[in-house]
């Protein structure tokens, strides 16, 4: 569609997307709601701009935040006729201008070339760090050292600039390897990934006349995906910009997922305070997602007390599944049965997505869709190309011959824990190494059920090391083998900017979604509940949650599981739901008061039925318990949890205490937060 016609570009728009699109001069923020047609927006505003004259497209820089998004961005600009529009991440612009001028101010040398990543720089310092920090994972250490170089800190500042942020390793430790990282970088004459913004930033903030002739190459900007911006990009776009204000922003603050590598969305929000005079349009059509799955969604905010609310354009589908399964392996039934029944009513493979929260779900169900015969993709890294289970599999080979069966598993779990610092009941510390702890519990887990078969169809003695590493790569080569046509499986992160037919989000219980270190701080919980957000308004029509009473976990022992609290919250008594009819299968069919397409099949049992026992019902005290405790945590400068933890202020609202004396007897009160807060405390209890 190539067109210089401006009205042209304005066909098949909904009435706030061409509002969008019309706003070509000053300030102006999109808020996008998942499938509202954003990428659309961005390109036909950028073509409507050059088509009135408003901007010559050589002074226009669309800003995406991956390359595979700046290369549908541009494809589509060249489909509308723009053709050379700079369309490029924050990364590789900043390169580019970097490259540029380094000669100038560096007597003629080229830029230095960029690190392909940090970790084998970083996990050879780690190695070397003293007792059990050196099994300390290079990814946690690297995303410590990206985190702080986004706030513009330094080895020497991060101490004092960290607040009260808990590095992966005493923090003490961190600034000495962060620093010798830096010194082993300097030496090896390379930026790393993070160099490009800040030594741009740098440039632009010293050297006037790199900053003047960048504003005279660009003057007009678009940034998508604002939610995920961090304060050096920030900063980066306001030297960008100096004093003008030709800006659009575009981003939606319920899909912040990122913060883990110092995204924020406080600049989404706080645009217009910025920016007085912006425009602000709202994009809230759906144009992916049927009635049904939007229902669901929209219910998931509106437990949070939220008023945004998708609205969709797509026909009617069926209702989506909460299904409670006795255990794990009853779960991975259900999820092959689920997608047999998919493709044989006609979805493709290709369409189907199982999301799961972290990596160390998907073998388990690599092994069931195998066992099916259904073919399947990992997208995103391998389970056995992890280091940590290549690290694994190399202790493995290390064991004695001798050993077999249930001897082979004790020997392997002594030397994980001696030789990789394997500890499953031990406090995992940042993300990756909580991946890897589970990773290596899975190792465990499978070898525990190679084992238990061995022993069951042939000798007593059970398999040797050798056998054992055969089973291992069986299950790496059927993983490697996926299929493109196969059924995608992969983690809610990567699932951002994806959409398919019918998704499948198993494990969901407490402790995995929400993960377990995010249940007693309020930030990281609402970041949880913005991922099972994203895998909700991934799928167009079918959509299936399960999640499972008894799981087993490390050293084979079997514990219950509760369902997620996202889980309730679609239905705490708030949402109106109550059973209207049964399916043919006996299965309760929900139905709002207010809504009548978010239609949610449930089984029996499940939490959806009835209203959680044993949980505070005064919603109003808690409501302003949870208000309080995040002005008073912001204010003091630490995370909500520390100020009360979830347990206490549900303690605080079930006991209501009246007086100081029976505040003090409340569990989890403490002298420390008694003295601090218990004034306050009594104060919004006696209002209730």
């Amino acid at each position: 569609m190539t067109t210089t016609d401006p009205e042209d570009l304005l066909v098949g728009l909904d009435p706030a997307q061409a509002e969008a699109v019309r706003i070509t001069r000053g300030p102006l923020v999109i808020h996008a709601g998942a499938g509202s047609g954003k990428t659309r927006v961005v390109t036909h505003r950028v073509a409507y701009a050059v088509a009135t004259g408003a901007v010559d497209p050589k002074r226009v820089l669309v800003v995406t935040f991956t390359d595979k998004a700046a290369g549908e961005m541009a494809e589509r600009l060249s489909h509308l006729g723009l053709p050379g529009i700079a369309a490029r991440t924050f990364h590789a612009a900043a390169l580019a201008q970097l490259r540029h001028f380094w000669p100038a101010y560096h007597e003629g040398a080229p830029a230095p070339a960029v690190l392909d990543s940090k970790i084998p720089i970083v996990g050879r310092l780690a190695r070397a760090l003293p007792g059990g920090y050196r099994f300390t994972t290079a990814k946690d250490l690297a995303d410590e050292i990206e985190w702080a170089k986004s706030r513009r800190l330094q080895p020497a500042t991060y101490t004092s600039g960290a607040g009260t942020r808990t590095p992966p390793i005493p923090a003490e430790l961190f600034v000495r390897l962060w620093a010798a990282y830096e010194r082993e970088k300097d030496r090896a004459g390379r930026l790393d990934f993070d160099d490009m913004l800040t030594r741009t930033v740098d440039l632009l903030e010293s050297e006037e006349a790199a900053a003047s002739t960048v504003r005279a190459r660009y003057a007009w900007f678009s940034v998508d995906e604002y939610q995920d911006t961090n304060p050096l990009q920030q900063r980066l776009l306001e030297l960008w910009l100096a004093d003008r204000d030709d800006l659009c922003v575009v981003g939606d603050e319920d899909q912040t997922i990122y913060t883990f590598a110092g995204a924020t969305s406080d600049f989404l929000a706080g645009f217009a305070d910025r920016f007085p005079v912006a425009r602000q349009v709202t994009l809230d059509r759906n144009y992916r997602s049927s009635p049904e799955v939007l229902a669901l969604a929209n219910r998931l905010l509106a437990a949070e007390g939220r008023r945004k609310r998708l609205v969709p354009t797509q026909p009617s589908g069926p209702p989506p599944m909460i299904r409670r399964c006795p255990d794990g392996d009853a779960e991975l039934a259900l999820l092959t049965a689920t997608i047999r029944r998919l493709i044989d009513e006609g979805t493709s493979p290709a369409e189907i997505a199982v999301l799961v929260r972290i990596n160390a779900q998907v073998p388990p169900i690599e092994a069931a869709l195998t066992r099916a015969g259904i073919a399947f993709r990992v997208r995103g890294q391998r389970f056995f190309e992890r280091p940590e289970v290549r690290e694994a599999l190399r202790v493995l080979r290390r064991l004695p011959k001798s050993a077999r069966g249930r001897a082979l598993i004790e020997a392997l779990e002594t030397s994980l824990r001696a030789d990789l610092g394997f500890d499953p009941d031990g406090d995992a510390g940042g993300a990756e190494a909580r991946e890897r702890t589970a990773s290596l519990a899975l190792v465990l887990e499978i070898a525990r059920e190679a084992v238990a078969e061995s022993v069951r169809v042939g000798p007593a003695a059970g398999l040797d090391g050798e056998a054992l590493l055969v089973e291992f790569a069986a299950r790496a080569a059927a993983e490697a083998a996926g299929s493109a046509d196969g059924v995608n499986l992969l983690t809610l992160h990567r699932a951002k900017g994806l959409e398919w037919d019918a998704v499948l989000l198993p494990g969901l219980e407490e402790g995995t979604l929400p993960i377990r270190h995010a249940t007693d701080d309020d930030d990281a919980l609402a970041e949880e509940r913005r991922l099972l957000y994203v895998g909700l308004t991934r799928a167009r029509r079918h959509l299936l949650l399960s999640w499972a009473e008894r799981r087993t976990g490390p050293g084979d022992r079997e514990s219950p599981r509760r369902p997620s609290r996202f889980l309730r919250a679609i239905d705490d008594g708030r949402a109106g739901l109550r059973p209207r009819m049964r399916d043919g299968e006996g299965h309760v069919l929900l139905t709002s008061r207010t809504d009548r397409s978010s239609r949610v099949t449930v089984v029996p049992g499940s939490p959806m039925v009835t209203r959680p026992s044993g949980r505070p019902t005064d919603e109003p005290a808690m409501a302003e318990l949870r208000a309080w405790r995040s002005v008073q945590a912001r204010s003091d400068g630490v995370p909500a949890y520390v100020v009360a933890p979830d347990a206490l202020l549900a303690g605080l609202v079930e006991e209501r205490p009246g007086s100081v004396a029976a505040l003090r007897r409340v569990k989890g009160m403490g002298p420390a937060r008694l003295d601090r807060y218990g004034d306050e405390i009594l104060a919004i209890l006696a209002r209730h």
